[in-house]
């Protein structure tokens, strides 16, 4: 039962609520429509009215109900700002981004392109040069500016776009290919030799060989080959004409070229290659070349050896075998 006394305070009040943004609309109907009848039947005469109402939820409870989904709709709200708020990184956005150098590397007279980061480090650059050219990076030299340190990055190095690596360095394949015995060389310096003009016809050979053999030469055996003797070959001429004896000192690994002048001790090892070449008309004695360096000028002949020790002269000195 409703006062009529009390309208004015209960529309007020429904003011209010209505107002309240957690009241809800059908709510809203159904309270105005009903105080819509009270307020009708008091303006007939009715100084109580008594109205049946239906039991309705309190408002308490709609209002605590919407107050938790509104609740749940900031949280949902505030959640969905600070995703925006916050930006989202990842490792592969990182790496996409980084700092690059477009590089010119250059190796056996062949140019390539190659882009990396510029904190890459040098084995990384040896890695990735691998991948371009196929030489391994332990037989890489990869030079800028010196030799490329492997434990610095590009970076540190101040390498920048536009740089030319030079890259120095053999495959597998190429390195047996250049390592070929000892006896190939030689087969193919006597095929060169067998191309020119005889030794001994050569006007710098003449001038030696015009004075005749000399007549202290140790004896000589055509068609023969024996051990080298255990004294010097001594009586010989060098290339200036002076008189020369050779020992092989195998303990020492080493050959003395004697002259009036000096004895020169050489390294076994350091000798490239021996020539020899029989002498035309006197075809028991050879004249033979030590090669004590990369030119013809660090040749250092020896003429009238006899023809019998020549092949232990090369076998010893070349290395096939040594003789105790």
């Amino acid at each position: 039962m409703t006062n009529c006394d009390s309208l004015p305070g209960l529309l007020q009040n429904s003011t209010i609520i209505c107002q309240s943004p957690l009241f809800s609309s059908t709510l809203f109907d159904t309270t105005y429509s009903r105080l819509y009848t009270i307020i009708m039947a008091t303006q007939d005469g009715s100084a109580v009215v008594t109205m049946e109402t239906e039991p309705q939820p309190k408002a308490a409870e709609l209002l605590g109900d919407d107050v938790e989904k509104t609740d749940e709709n900031s949280s949902s709200i505030d959640t969905g700002n600070s995703t925006q708020d916050c930006p989202l990184s990842n490792g592969d956005d990182a790496d996409d981004k980084q700092e690059t150098v477009d590089l010119k590397i250059i190796w056996n007279k062949n140019k390539y392109d190659l882009k990396i980061p510029v904190d890459s480090t040098g084995a990384k650059l040896k890695e990735r040069i691998h991948a371009l050219t196929g030489l391994p990076p332990t037989m890489q030299k990869v030079m800028y500016k010196g030799l490329l340190p492997e434990d610095k990055t590009l970076r540190e190095i101040k390498i920048t776009s536009g740089a030319k690596i030079m890259v120095v360095g053999s495959t597998i394949n190429d390195v047996l290919a250049v390592n070929t015995p000892k006896e190939v060389v030689q087969q193919e310096v006597k095929a060169e030799e067998n191309k020119k003009e005889p030794l001994c016809r050569q006007k710098q050979h003449r001038k030696v060989l015009d004075k005749g053999k000399p007549e202290d030469i140790m004896p000589a055996i055509k068609g023969t080959k024996e051990r080298l003797p255990t004294v010097p070959l001594s009586g010989m001429f060098n290339k200036s004409g002076g008189k020369v004896r050779l020992t092989f000192k195998l303990e020492q690994d080493q050959l003395w070229i004697g002259t009036k002048e000096r004895t020169e001790k050489v390294p076994m090892g350091s000798i490239k290659n021996v020539l020899s070449e029989p002498i035309e008309g006197h075809e028991d004695y050879h004249m033979m070349a030590f090669q004590l360096g990369p030119t013809e000028a660090s040749q250092y002949w020896v003429y009238w050896v006899p023809a019998q020790f020549v092949d232990a002269i090369k076998d010893t000195v070349l290395g096939k075998w040594q003789y105790f």
